[in-house]
């Protein structure tokens, strides 16, 4: 039987020819695919044709990894565009959308937060978060910002400066938090300042942290001359310490440059083999105002095409009042002219991308670079560690590879009552949120007052190893631990993991030895657990524990999956409990939802008045008809059959003593 899949182009040269001449040499992006349609690379250019046939040139220097996707493509699609910019941001968004493996991708650095100020909402908020992908189309965030406390420290003296919404949600129902009655908010939870008015407040603070302090200073100058001159001086004296306070801002970040009126950001790395840590220094009229961080992988690109990559990411989400008029670049971009002409078409004039040699400005991407190279010796140390603490576990559990998804899990109760389990999931040494995941104990054994923690963690195994076991019933299990980088699908055993870590000792291990015996999966499954008391490793069948040190990397690694595993299990709990009892007898009457629920405590007080009150008492109050208020009267009151026992009419007569009276 012959094949039908496709051969690369390069060994079937007339093929490869006759896509070459239909490719157009205008504007746009292209699109390399291997024999699995799998999108490789996504480029673009102001001339495809060339830019694609300088691939294929026999005698055209490649990067190793370029070299290599050169050798897969089978396919080449291309999408024509009017202008250049028009390719620049369509390629922008291929990338995010496909991911090839090929392309420069920016690695989700959680260490840099940003600051979000949230436009899509009526009264903005503005706060620090490391999950940018939360936002909704209109919110802005501005950064990475390197320096944490830096940023902590201009956004509290900008809620000092200006009168801001300081709660997600109001304190009160009625009335202003005490922010208010301090002047540190205008009101916004009662609705005292229009949302016009406080979008203005906002727009200034996002000029302090789009570089453009000086320019809010001659305007707030001006407020406070005009203020002064209508004899207003209570808003001018405002506006005065509003200008000191921004004056202070910026106060030690001068940075000494020929031309201090320039606008300019100032771009540069530091790489090894692994990690290439960019840093992109923003300065105004003189001012470093901030410091952004970016980590890449070193193998996805030249150093040029890595910094272009950044500044492509980056511009692409800013205001043009925030494009600078010159960038100062490390390495001579490949796109240096079809980004500079996108920059320029955005800002409205001419933004100029140079890669100075000699002088001041030299000397400034020296300072950037070596800022860049102490960002990745930080991220050295501590890859170098997770890198050490791995191959310890490795060589102590004798696994046949470094232990790359480690999972650990934990029981949380208070004698037996909300019952729930944790799952944390560490990926190269460190904590991966996203895959955590908790558990409600279902045992009917496990009730308040009685508990049981070798079943909870047996059930809690069943539950979260119980597809592979069907999967390896079919013969579909299987281990793919030499899969190709160039593998574009996840498979069904992507989140099986390396090593699982029970928190506890030979008790919950054997239960759970045990279940995995059932499930058939004890050989696949790598299973150990930890205990608290003297931080003793155990092994499945072994009844004494590893001879272990404590400050062993490797034993330390397990003590931060154990203590995250431990903190997930009872924040949750502690949910669960504060659920249970916060929840209201009421919650128990058919069709009383919550709103009608706090209708009815506005108007009784208590649940003892409304357990007094009549049927028509209770009509009395909005949205309460007489089937409803007959429904809750008839909670509080219950009847009774005759033939009820003695024990019961007793009952009744507590809850119902008109009845005994008569």
């Amino acid at each position: 039987m012959t094949s039908t899949k496709p051969f690369p182009l390069l060994q079937d040269p007339e093929r490869l020819e006759s896509r070459l001449k239909e490719i157009p040499a205008e504007p746009g992006v292209y699109l390399m695919r291997d024999g699995s349609d799998q999108i490789l690379y996504i480029g673009k250019s102001k001339k495809l044709r060339a830019r694609v046939r300088s691939y294929f040139q026999q005698g055209h220097f490649h990067a190793p990894r370029i070299a290599l996707m050169v050798k897969l493509v089978v396919e080449i699609e291309f999408i024509v565009t009017d202008t250049e910019a028009e390719a620049l941001a369509l390629e922008a968004n291929l990338v995010k959308q496909h991911q090839p493996h090929f392309n420069v991708l920016l690695k989700d650095d959680k260490k840099y937060p940003w600051l979000c100020i949230t436009w899509s909402e009526a009264y903005p908020r503005i706060f620090i978060t490391r999950k940018r992908h939360l936002g909704k189309g209109k919110d802005r965030f501005y950064g990475p910002y390197v320096d944490v406390g830096l940023l902590r420290r201009t956004l509290h003296l900008v809620k000092r400066l200006f009168p801001l919404r300081q709660r997600p949600q109001p304190l009160f129902k009625d009335r202003p938090c005490l922010n208010y009655d301090i002047g540190r908010c205008p009101g916004v939870c009662q609705a005292l300042i229009s949302s016009e008015e406080y979008h203005k407040i906002i727009q200034k603070v996002a000029m302090i942290f789009q570089g453009r302090t000086r320019e809010l200073e001659d305007i707030l100058t001006q407020q406070m001359e005009q203020a002064a001159e209508a004899l207003n001086f209570e808003q001018a004296a405002r506006i005065r310490d509003q200008v000191a306070g921004l004056k202070l801002l910026s106060a030690d970040q001068k940075v000494t440059l020929a031309d201090d009126t320039v606008s300019r950001d100032a771009i540069a790395l530091a790489a090894d083999e692994h990690h290439a840590c960019v840093q992109l220094f923003q300065i105004r009229a003189g001012r470093l105002v901030g410091r952004l961080g970016f980590v890449a992988d070193a193998q996805s690109g030249e150093p040029g095409a890595i910094l272009q990559r950044v500044l492509e990411e980056h511009f692409q989400t800013v205001d043009p009042v925030e494009i600078p008029v010159e960038i100062l670049v490390q390495h001579e971009l490949p796109e240096a002219e079809m980004l500079s002409e996108f920059l320029s078409q955005a800002k409205g004039r001419k933004v100029t991308i140079v890669a100075p040699q000699r002088q001041v400005k030299a000397e400034l991407i020296e300072m950037v670079e070596r800022n860049a190279g102490y960002e990745l010796a930080r991220a050295q140390r501590f890859a170098d560690r997770n890198a050490q603490a791995m191959q310890d576990l490795a060589e102590l559990l004798d696994l046949p590879d470094l232990p790359r998804r480690i999972e650990g899990y934990d029981i949380s109760h208070i004698q037996g009552s909300d019952a729930v389990a944790s799952q944390v999931v560490f990926v190269d040494g460190l904590p991966a949120k996203q895959h955590y995941r908790h558990y409600k104990i279902k045992n009917p054994t496990v009730t308040a007052g009685h508990s049981d923690d070798f079943a909870s963690m047996a059930e809690v195994i069943s539950r979260r190893f119980r597809k592979f076991a069907a999967m390896k019933e079919k013969g579909e299990l299987v281990r793919n631990d030499e899969a190709s980088v160039l593998e574009r699908h996840v498979s069904a055993t992507s989140d099986f993991p390396d090593l699982v870590m029970i928190d506890g000792g030979k008790g919950q291990l054997s239960a759970v030895v045990a279940v995995l015996r059932e499930m058939n999966l004890l050989e696949e499954v790598r299973v150990v657990s930890l205990a608290k008391q003297r931080e003793e490793i155990f092994l499945p069948g072994e009844s004494l524990p590893l001879g272990t040190e404590a400050e062993q990397p490797g034993v330390q690694l397990l003590r931060r999956l154990r203590d995250e595993a431990h903190r997930f299990a009872v924040s949750f709990h502690r949910q669960q409990r504060s659920d249970r009892m916060r929840r209201s007898r009421l919650d128990e009457i058919p069709g009383l939802g919550q709103h009608r629920q706090k209708q009815l405590l506005a108007a009784f007080r208590s649940i003892d008045y409304l357990r007094e009150a009549t049927p028509a008492q209770i009509a009395t109050v909005p949205g309460i008809g007489p089937r409803l208020a007959q429904q809750i009267y008839d909670y509080f009151h219950p009847t009774f059959d005759a033939g009820e026992t003695g024990a019961d009419s007793e009952a009744t007569a507590e809850v119902r003593p008109e009845v005994t009276s008569g």
